[in-house]
C-alpha cells in the first residue's frame, strides 16, 4: 500500500444522516461488492446522491450536527492509495477496492477502515498538515 496520510472532511462536505431507531432486527443490502448490515441506532446516511450505513458508535465520534439532519464529518481520516486491487473488512461488512483508490480509516492504526474511489476521495477530503493527531 501507499503511505498512509492525514486527511480532513472539506467543510462544504456535508451529509444527511437519519438514525435507525427503530425495533428491528437489522437492515441487511448489497453495496460495495458485499452484503451490509446495519444495526438498530446505526445511522443512515446520504452522501451527495451515495447512500449506505454507519455504525451508532463511528457515528458518535466522528459527526457533528450542523443543522436539522446534516452533519459534518469532524475527525481526521488517515488515508493511503491502494497499490493493487483487493478488498476490506469493515464494520457493516467488506468493501471491494480497486488499485488506486483509497483505503480509509478512522484511526490513524489502520483499524475501522473503508475504501472509495480516488476521484470521489479527492472531492471530498484535504490534506491535514497539523502536527496534532
Amino acid at each position: 500500500m501507499g503511505q498512509r496520510l492525514k486527511y480532513r472532511k472539506k467543510p462544504s462536505q456535508s451529509v444527511v444522516a437519519v438514525r435507525l431507531d427503530l425495533q428491528t432486527d437489522g437492515l441487511f443490502y448489497q453495496k460495495w461488492g458485499g452484503r451490509q448490515r446495519a444495526k438498530q441506532g446505526d445511522w443512515l446516511v446520504d452522501n451527495d446522491g451515495d447512500i449506505y450505513t454507519v455504525a451508532s458508535t463511528v457515528f458518535a465520534k466522528t459527526y457533528q450536527q450542523v443543522s436539522r439532519g446534516r452533519y459534518v464529518k469532524k475527525t481526521p481520516v488517515w488515508a493511503e492509495v491502494a497499490t493493487e486491487a483487493g478488498r476490506i473488512k469493515t464494520k457493516e461488512g467488506a468493501t471491494r477496492y480497486r488499485k488506486g483508490d483509497y483505503l480509509v480509516y478512522n484511526d490513524r492504526n489502520g483499524r475501522d477502515g473503508y475504501s472509495m474511489s480516488a476521484a470521489k476521495f479527492k472531492a471530498m477530503y484535504a490534506r491535514d498538515t497539523t502536527r496534532r493527531g
